[in-house]
């Protein structure tokens, strides 16, 4: 089975087709706990037709957002990627949409270790490969705050849905994604790329969290 090359779905079947997708027992840190799946977005890189692809996929998702009657999100000045797998998805997006980026060191948490170009008060879309928890865009959002800009969006290309949609949300954050984790499950039963019980475990898992 071939996705529409139109369709977010394109993403998901790329992913499985890079070895991005492993199902087995993962412990992800303190938010992912006995997974069945684990997903290692980061294997775009390696890859830079599929990364720009990607990033092609963002910039459409993020305009037609813009676009609506009813915006679903705001228009910023900067793309923040986060270290160090945001950073791949923000610099292929900066470099599709012609918007400036900005990064926090990796390394230093002092004032004046985001590096960039910016302006107190420009308004930073913060970009990542993948959320769990949303801790880590929650912390890049206070600190790019902190020196004084604003931050309204994140946008990152897979939502695992544990948590982080809500989490941001408290902290004034709205997420968005190009895929979500039922969306991946979905698109490979469906087009027979793996078996009916790592679809139902996952599937499984899934729910528990959401519950």
């Amino acid at each position: 089975m071939v996705l529409s090359d139109n369709s977010n779905l394109w993403l998901a079947e790329t992913l499985w087709r890079l070895g991005a997708v492993q199902f087995g027992d993962f412990t992800l840190g303190r938010t992912a706990v006995g997974s069945p799946i684990y997903l290692n977005v980061r294997k775009l890189i390696g890859h830079p037709t599929n990364l720009w692809r990607a990033a092609h996929v963002i910039h459409e998702e993020i305009t037609a957002l813009q676009s609506m009657r009813n915006p679903q999100m705001d228009h910023f000045d900067l793309v923040a990627g986060v270290p160090l797998g945001g950073l791949h998805v923000a610099t292929a997006y900066s470099l599709t949409a012609k918007v400036p980026m900005i990064y926090l060191h990796p390394d230093r948490a002092e004032e004046g270790a985001i590096e960039g170009v910016f302006e107190h008060n420009q308004q930073v879309i913060i970009m990542d490969d993948l959320v769990t928890g949303g801790g880590s865009i929650a912390e890049t959002a206070e600190r790019l705050r902190e020196a004084g800009l604003v931050v309204k969006d994140a946008f990152v290309l897979v939502d695992r849905q544990q948590g982080a949609r809500e989490r941001l949300r408290k902290d004034g954050i709205n997420l968005r994604s190009a895929l979500t984790l039922e969306v991946i499950l979905n698109c490979l039963m469906a087009g027979g790329f793996i078996e009916e019980k790592w679809f139902r475990r996952s599937m499984d898992y899934l729910d528990a969290g959401r519950g």
